[in-house]
């Protein structure tokens, strides 16, 4: 028998990022006894990454603004794919919830008259991210991990949670855990467990997303039994640094071109605005003519060709450089230095201005960044309830980028951190309210403890040659080079096999040495993760034949409202297999289908 420690709480929450420590610090404050698991230390969170600021329809640069508008923007940037509720509940309780996140102790920076001030962000019609310079996300989870901390939770961290556990009535009811530094087993017993563990971007090459994003909340949850949405929607982000090689992925935050950043070709073009009328005519049926001129007559106005939605400027990127005319390393040029002084930048960007300062030896002061997609976002997730946050498995809970339907087919940026304080606030709600209406303890099956524990373990024993890292190598270059950017059906075939292969060759991957402090040991554990979720969006992108935000189909390249615009695609485990099919959206009510018709 395993040897391991057990903990019994009313709510587990796993991820100590913005949505779990949102989630914690409510579920604690009803009186709900909550244990906080984190895979990286206290602190550290992918939420810090997140620099821009946070969307909410305050109206302090724009009276005009409101919740509808930003509710509007919101379905308009997902392509209609969102769940309309979440996309309404969250327009509606942002601003309350940056305004509670100031009567915590953010700092946020002001408007002359001491208000908190709004940037422009992509997508948005009106400027409306509260921000603090460009270090947002770090100072949101500051304040959030203080108020968690400050109402009472427990933390775990340098824990990895390998496997859900379920009672006789499926419910899920703890977790299996493995401490990094001991490599002895942790078992968690929990009447509620919160899902807030982030992305997936390590199944590719080029990514964003920190070492910890190797979707182990989507993987937990689909061998849990419950249903996934729209996994082939994933957001490549226009801005990543591209050189040094070292360095490539990196976020370069949307908050330069919020403050007006532009984008130029090796020629020194300015190129976005040769892709402004394409968007227009997808988006509002528009002719070519009326974009046009919209954009003419509003070049200066409140959100310039930069600004459009971040599927659009990744595409135009990628297809300047496809047509030659990309920068010496493969991207494209982001200039700031032209639009702002020294002195606002290095106020304004002080993360950017150091970041190139350090890793690339360019002063954005003076020169422009070289820049080009990067995986940053998915969209797709954990298929929830939008009030409640609850997954379809009795006892489960999601929120944050592990969660689906919020931002539809493509995410609006600043929308993420609002995201993670509304719906980690909901599932916090959620999961005490659904633990304390639970009377009794929590029973452990110690046989199911002993079945994932004899598991995780057998990677030690396995006698084959077959190495984590070249197995980990070998499913980025799959992912990067046939289910990346543009998307074909030729390649997602070729992709669906390669997987099935290395998925074979993960299952015999050979670790040595002891259990302590063993990453070796930890990525084949992380790998059964990256693989079921690869999986999950090769078999999405194969299934929606046309082109939807994130998700690009060059052989299907128009959005197919009539068939696809009406349906999520829903991935769930079937025995050992991964099944996808086909399930209406929810209908939007008649009062908030009449906002477009006001809009248009």
């Amino acid at each position: 028998m395993a040897e391991y420690e057990t903990h019994i709480v009313d709510v587990l929450i796993i991820g100590a990022g913005g949505a779990g420590l949102r989630a914690a610090a409510e579920a604690s404050a009803m009186g709900a006894s909550t244990a906080v698991v984190c895979k990286s230390l206290l602190g550290k969170a992918h939420t810090v990454m997140a620099e821009g600021g946070v969307a909410a329809a305050l109206g302090n640069v724009w009276p005009e603004d409101n919740w509808k508008v930003h509710f509007r923007d919101t379905m308009r940037g997902g392509k209609m794919l969102n769940n309309w509720r979440m996309a309404q509940l969250h327009a509606q309780e942002s601003p309350d919830r940056v305004l509670e996140l100031e009567q915590w102790g953010a700092l946020f920076d002001r408007t002359p008259d001491g208000r908190i001030l709004q940037r422009d962000f992509g997508g948005h019609r009106y400027a409306r991210l509260a921000h603090v310079g460009d270090r947002t996300g770090l100072e949101l989870l500051r304040t959030v991990q203080h108020r968690a901390v400050d109402v009472g939770i427990e933390v775990f961290m340098e824990c990895k949670i390998v496997r859900l556990l379920r009672d006789s009535e499926g419910h899920v009811n703890g977790a299996v855990g493995i401490w990094r530094e001991t490599g002895k087993f942790i078992v968690f017993g929990a009447k509620s467990v919160v899902l807030a563990t982030g992305g997936v971007g390590k199944m590719y090459k080029f990514t964003s997303n920190s070492w910890e994003g190797t979707g182990d909340g989507h993987a937990l949850a689909l061998w849990a039994g419950a249903d996934l949405i729209d996994m082939e929607c994933i957001q490549f982000h226009p801005t990543g640094m591209i050189w040094p090689p070292s360095a490539r992925g990196l976020l370069v935050t949307e908050g330069v071109r919020g403050d007006g950043g532009i984008l130029k070709n090796r020629d020194n073009e300015r190129f976005m605005f040769n892709y402004i009328s394409d968007y227009f005519k997808a988006e509002t049926s528009d002719t070519i003519e009326e974009a046009d001129q919209w954009y003419e007559n509003k070049r200066d106005f409140r959100r310039p060709p930069e600004l459009l939605p971040r599927d659009e400027v990744a595409r135009a990127i990628n297809s300047e450089v496809k047509a030659g005319r990309g920068s010496p390393h493969g991207g494209v040029f982001l200039d700031i230095a032209s639009r702002r002084t020294a002195e606002d930048i290095k106020r304004r960007l002080p993360s950017m201005y150091h970041q190139f300062k350090e890793l690339a030896d360019v002063d954005i002061t003076k020169d422009a960044m070289e820049i080009g997609p990067t995986c940053h976002y998915i969209m797709g997730g954990v298929r929830v309830d939008a009030d409640t946050a609850a997954a379809t498995v009795p006892g489960l809970f999601a929120a944050g980028e592990v969660a689906g339907g919020m931002h539809g087919a493509n995410r609006l940026g600043g929308n993420s951190l609002s995201d993670l304080l509304v719906f980690g606030r909901r599932a916090g709600i959620g999961a005490a309210e659904h633990a304390l209406s639970k009377e009794g303890t929590v029973t452990i099956d110690q046989e199911q403890v002993e079945s994932i524990a004899k598991h995780a373990l057998s990677f030690f024993d396995n006698e084959g040659k077959e190495n984590a890292y070249a197995a980990h190598q070998a499913l980025q270059n799959t992912m990067q080079e046939l289910v990346g950017i543009i998307r074909t059906e030729s390649e997602l075939v070729r992709a669906r096999g390669e997987l099935h292969d290395l998925n074979e060759r993960a299952k015999v991957v050979s670790v040595e040495g002891h259990r302590q402090f063993n990453p070796g040991w930890h990525l084949a554990l992380d790998l059964e993760a990256m693989m079921a979720i690869s999986q999950c969006t090769t078999l999405g992108a194969l299934e929606r034949q046309e082109s939807r935000g994130g998700h690009t189909r060059e052989d299907f390249p128009t959005p197919n409202n009539e068939v696809f615009g009406k349906v999520n695609m829903v991935t769930s485990m079937q025995g050992s297999e991964v099944q996808i099919r086909r399930e209406p959206l929810p209908v939007m009510p008649p009062e908030l289908q009449e906002l477009f018709e006001e809009a248009h």
